[in-house]
């Protein structure tokens, strides 16, 4: 079945894989294991030749008006919305999420073009007073260069629209190397946006858009070429690690999104028919593969012993099963390697004292390849050092508190810094989690999850996370410089801070 999607998909977005097709790349389908295609890698120098296109598109897309490069992005979102079925069902193929939600990170593209559609209008500069007579001070911003896009494989598409979308209005150019597991969304998603460019026009120079098919060595030779001006990377803290020092050496910007490690608390006054369902959601959502998923729950000891027993019914009925089912809930995890991580890492919770509920992997007729799992819940005597990790599978960890300044402290006491929530109905408990003493996470919510951010927000988290911006707000001046100017149209030469220096 699986296979005849593919092809049908294909069709409809009028690939032929035989321009990509090789050796190197393998994209293996999440849903029962079986090789959906074969994959060529470029090759150094090809990844050099698609820079320099890159870079000699940036050189003419700059001087193209704002506005007018907002109608690119316009025709790439009216593709997407002709063609987000077959999008969304690739991606459910290639990276196992159910299909709602491959349909809603399609959604997501959309989204963010329609931002930055108005936004190619509101690259607002400033006029700013000045202190010498007849002198006026002005700020401008203008396109950045080469923005280079490395994406992870959890959503395999809607981070490079976070990026790119900005990006072009921005007037700059884009190189994209996506996850090597799987690089048939974004072949597709290219193919979409060059449906969009061939309606767009001769304003839209070749190499605009350049998608760079490879592993990790492709992806640093792209990162150490002078030309890309932003490096925007989403993975592990450890590929950030190393992007962040590359980039460093030679004075270029980042923009990091890395690891989440994700809490909740649960006070005494929150609705629990609320939380319930958004600690599930935020839990198990993506088989527990979001950077923004729950991971650890600080319940409240007066309302512990209700909640939990009934998060582990929930969980106990959870349907696991083939991502492309209506019925569906939970979807494989990506790969092996991600099972044993799972695996790994309930064995050391059950060491440090855990009570382990769930977590075993579950066999699903037909696809007895893929890596199902039961989704986990683990009862934690307290925050211990396996909790500071992060393991990308759908395991949550729940420790009882009995003071808010006492789960704050928990939120906070993790190197990651991404997303965070508390459920109450207490003005006091909700405003204190947000203010300067609380939270220290990018995302601080309110009586919704962790997980679920909209585009008109800016997305991002702090400490090991990396401090990057990505949509919404103001992000759009990372993809661009700030120029000061100062205009003298007087007819002397006064200078600043009433300096005299005559000759």
């Amino acid at each position: 079945m699986e296979n005849t999607t593919l092809q049908a998909i294909l069709k409809e977005l009028d690939i032929n894989l035989s321009d990509y097709q090789g050796s190197d790349i393998h994209s293996i389908s999440p849903i029962d294991g079986k090789n959906l295609a074969s994959l060529r890698a470029d090759t150094a120098a090809e990844v050099k030749q698609r820079v320099d296109r890159a870079h000699a598109a940036f050189l003419q897309w700059r001087n193209v008006p704002a506005p007018r490069r907002g109608e690119l992005v316009r025709l790439f979102g009216e593709e997407l919305r002709t063609h987000k079925l077959a999008l969304g069902q690739l991606v459910t193929l290639e990276a196992g999420k159910i299909l709602q939600e491959g349909l809603g990170e399609v959604q997501e593209m959309i989204d963010i073009c329609d931002f930055a559609v108005g936004l190619s209008r509101q690259l607002y500069g400033l006029t700013i007073a000045s202190e010498r007579p007849g002198h006026r001070m002005m700020e401008q911003w203008h396109p950045i260069g080469v923005v280079g896009v490395i994406s992870a494989f959890n959503f395999p598409v809607a981070v490079w629209a976070w990026n790119a979308a900005l990006a072009f209005v921005c007037g700059n150019s884009v190189t994209w190397k996506p996850s090597e597991k799987t690089p048939l969304t974004a072949i597709a998603t290219h193919a979409l946006f060059m449906k969009a460019v061939a309606r767009f026009g001769s304003d839209a120079p070749a190499g605009l858009a350049e998608l760079i098919i490879g592993g990790r060595d492709t992806g640093a030779q792209m990162v150490e070429d002078k030309r890309i001006a932003l490096v925007s990377a989403t993975g592990s803290t450890r590929m950030g690690r190393q992007v962040a020092e590359v980039c460093a050496k030679r004075l270029t910007r980042t923009i990091l999104e890395l690891g989440g490690n994700n809490a909740m608390i649960v006070a005494p006054s929150a609705d629990l028919e609320m939380a319930v369902r958004a600690i599930t959601f935020s839990a198990v959502g993506t088989a527990g593969q979001r950077c923004t998923t729950l991971r650890r729950l600080f319940v409240h000891d007066s309302i512990y012993d209700t909640l939990v027993p009934r998060l582990k019914k929930i969980y106990a009925g959870l349907p696991v099963g083939n991502p492309l089912e209506k019925t569906t809930l939970v979807g494989p995890l990506v790969d092996a390697a991600s099972f044993d991580a799972m695996q790994s890492a309930l064995a050391v919770a059950k060491s440090e004292q855990g009570q382990v509920f769930g977590g075993e992997r579950k066999a699903v007729a037909g696809n007895e390849n893929g890596f199902y799992v039961s989704p986990a819940l683990v009862e934690m005597p307290a925050q211990t050092a396996s909790m500071h990790h992060e393991t990308f599978a759908p395991i949550m960890y729940i420790v009882r508190y009995s003071d808010l300044q006492q789960a704050i402290s928990l939120n906070n006491e993790v190197p990651q810094g991404l997303s965070s929530s508390i459920f109450t109905t207490d003005m006091r408990e909700a405003e204190t989690f947000v203010s300067a003493a609380g939270s220290d996470c990018g995302i601080a919510n309110v009586n919704i999850g962790p997980s679920g951010a909209e585009i008109g927000g800016a997305f991002g988290g702090e400490k090991e996370t990396g401090g990057g911006r990505e949509s919404g707000s103001d992000a759009w001046k990372a993809y661009m410089r700030r120029t000061t100017n100062t205009f003298n149209y007087s007819n002397s030469l006064p200078l600043a801070q009433g300096i005299s220096f005559d000759i």
